[in-house]
């Protein structure tokens, strides 16, 4: 009962979030979900380590969709090639069985994480709130119907 509580109150969090924390948080949820599938390929738990990867891939499709090319010009562009790139990286990395390139994704994605974090609020950790980013590492939460993780 305590556990439906909190992933509701996650829940909550991420689907009134504003736009600049949603993106923080997909960020957060695609590099969470690189170190994960990284953990479950080398426990062997691969199926796991596929469901998990979708979800990496789902978040960077996430930030892909919220690129608005008419106000981002070539900087959106930019991006939606950079994640179209991450995504096949991936997909050819997991074929591949290198590991390696889970660790270039991640570290690609933290670079834009960071960078947007400044851009957002200036300095690299968020605002003060009343409450922490959500725990996206199980992938339960959903926006307006659609599935966040």
């Amino acid at each position: 009962m305590y556990r439906n509580g909190l992933d509701a109150y996650r829940k909550t969090g991420v689907t009134t979030a504003d736009p600049k924390r949603l993106v923080l948080i997909c960020y957060d949820g695609a590099i969470g979900s690189l170190k994960i599938a990284k953990e479950k390929y080398l426990s062997g738990a691969y199926e796991d380590k596929a469901k998990v990867l979708q979800r990496a891939q789902d978040f960077i499709g996430e930030l892909d969709r919220a690129l608005d090319f008419e106000k981002g010009g070539a900087v959106a562009r930019n991006l939606h090639e950079l994640y179209n790139f991450m995504t096949k990286y991936i997909m050819e990395s997991d074929l591949k069985r290198d590991l390696n390139a889970f660790d270039k994704v991640i570290g690609m994605l933290e670079d834009l994480r960071s960078a947007w974090e400044e851009i957002f609020y200036g300095k690299t950790e968020p605002p003060c709130q009343s409450e922490p980013l959500p725990d996206l590492s199980q992938g339960r939460y959903q926006r307006a119907g659609t599935a966040v993780g």
